[in-house]
């Protein structure tokens, strides 16, 4: 039987047919005025898209490069670092502040509940000589939203000088990110999420603050040397080889995004997280994050009790063509999620719960059929009404 591939992801996402055609083009060298004149644009769209006004940095990488990058140039060995962990990903930042030589705490939550603001506010009235607090906007792991502005807010209030790092890996482009408007410094993001493009592009966008923090920061590094990539930026020209390929890529979805424009945008996937969770709810499945911290660009299901959550996985995929992620560390094996982020559309949504309701039916649970699709349909004309 024929199965048409959704990659329902957190990421890797789709990639649209546009950007694939931008990225099969003829290399050219990266050391011209073609790749400089293309950087230029890129760098401009990029701070468009972040709301700032300040310096944004290109990295062949991953977006875990340019989280190590935001510590390897900012966090020095023994400054005092807090670490907000929502997930796999708040845990991370903090291995990477560790591996650096910072001195961390951290401030965890549950795993389906988000960043404990009270929580947040004590730490730091008890830790004033905190550097830098590093959180992430969008932690895939558990499908949790952390409110960025309100933690810049209280960090601001209670430490002026601590640095504020985001992770906005997965939400830069789907969810609002306002760097200057929120006080934030450092900011990592990567490509192959809401961007819409392939993995191997990372993203830091640098305060003026985060900079003197820089001058100050006696850590070794090179290839992620911060200061480099700006000042080879300003040529426009990279320090070390570029992705040409996916350079060509982000200029395209750039273009995308600013057609589709960031309301519009932000709009749809605020649709798309709310009619994955309806569906779900309707099917009587279980979501793991608390409605309050519930992502737009993911959703995290628990499965019923005697249901696999990888047995779900296997029967989407390998039958109705749907790839779907699963848990991660401690969750592993313990739930499934529904990506819904990037080049996808609500009618994607309407498959792949059409889909999940068979593979439901299939292993035992009945009156599933076309319940979740439902509910997904009156929250899609909900908002064509609006």
């Amino acid at each position: 039987m024929l199965k048409k591939p959704y990659l329902m992801l957190a990421g890797p996402t789709m990639v649209p047919e546009r950007v694939n055609a931008a990225m099969n083009r003829q290399m050219i060298n990266h050391r011209g005025a073609a790749f400089s004149e293309m950087l230029e644009d890129i760098l401009a769209n990029l701070r468009w898209l972040l709301a700032t006004e300040q310096d944004v940095l290109i990295y062949p990488c991953s977006g875990s490069g340019a989280m190590e990058a935001a510590v390897a140039n900012f966090a020095a060995p023994g400054d005092k670092v807090l670490s907000l962990s929502t997930g796999v990903f708040g845990d991370r930042w903090a291995v990477m502040a560790e591996k650096a030589q910072a001195r961390v705490l951290k401030l965890d939550s549950r795993w389906g509940d988000g960043v404990d603001l009270a929580g947040l506010t004590a730490v730091l009235a008890g830790n004033r000589d905190i550097k830098m607090v590093l959180t992430t906007h969008n932690e895939t792991s558990t499908a949790v939203f952390t409110p960025v502005d309100q933690v810049a807010k209280i960090v601001r209030a209670e430490v002026p000088d601590a640095l504020v790092a985001v992770d906005a890996v997965s939400s830069l482009a789907a969810l609002p990110v306002k760097m200057d408007e929120w006080q934030v410094d450092i900011i990592a993001a990567g490509s192959q999420k809401a961007l819409m493009l392939p993995p191997g592009l990372g993203f830091l966008a640098v305060s003026g603050r985060a900079w003197q923090a820089y001058e100050h920061n006696p850590s070794p590094k090179w290839y992620w040397d911060a200061g480099q990539v700006k000042k080879s930026q300003a040529k426009g020209q990279t320090p070390y080889t570029p992705a040409v390929g996916l350079l060509f890529g982000l200029q395209e979805s750039l273009r995308m995004i600013r057609e589709e424009g960031l309301e519009n945008r932000y709009c749809r996937h605020r649709l798309l997280g709310r009619m994955t969770r309806a569906a779900c709810r309707e099917l009587g499945l279980s979501l793991l994050a608390a409605a309050e911290y519930a992502s737009d660009c993911v959703t995290a299901v628990v499965p019923p009790d005697g249901v696999s959550a990888r047995q779900i996985q296997k029967l989407l995929r390998e039958d109705y063509g749907i790839t779907t992620a699963g848990g991660q560390k401690s969750l592993e094996g313990k739930i499934f999620r529904i990506g819904h982020l990037g080049n996808v559309a609500p009618t994607d949504i309407l498959v792949t719960v059409s889909c999940l309701e068979m593979v439901l039916k299939r292993l035992g649970m009945e009156g599933v059929l076309g319940r979740g699709t439902a509910a997904g349909q009156k929250i899609m004309l909900e908002g064509f009404e609006q």
